[in-house]
């Protein structure tokens, strides 16, 4: 059974900092392109980063570009979101999964963050 834990959300002041994890089951994140997803309440859910399978390229939305980097560990299976300088408007669930997979599939039950003094 696929499954895709996300872990290190919590809740940090203005411009701190936090370290999102995705550990996987079941399934090699290095197969395939993994993205790191958000939903804030009563938004839709958006793609903020993307690792290609090779790890190579990334690519980020623009409202976090140059503030989270996404990246990986093969021996440990695991897909990381480094989130610096975070803004309020940050503050969601965030979910990890392979970029091609349907958005009608399941999704796991993601991390909260929280940005807010």
């Amino acid at each position: 059974q696929v499954q895709f834990v996300e872990s290190g959300g919590g809740l940090v002041q203005p411009g701190g900092s936090l370290r999102l994890s995705c550990t996987a089951s079941g399934f090699t994140l290095s197969r395939a392109a993994m993205g790191w997803y958000r939903q804030a309440p009563g938004k839709e859910r958006e793609l903020v980063a993307g690792l290609t399978s090779t790890g190579v390229t990334t690519n980020y939305a623009d409202s976090v570009k140059g503030r989270f980097t996404i990246s990986r560990d093969n021996v440990k299976n695991t897909v990381y979101l480094q989130m610096n300088n975070l803004k309020s408007e940050d503050s969601a669930v965030y979910y990890c999964r392979p970029m091609g997979w349907s958005a009608s599939r399941s999704w796991g039950q993601g991390t909260q963050v929280t940005v807010s003094s």
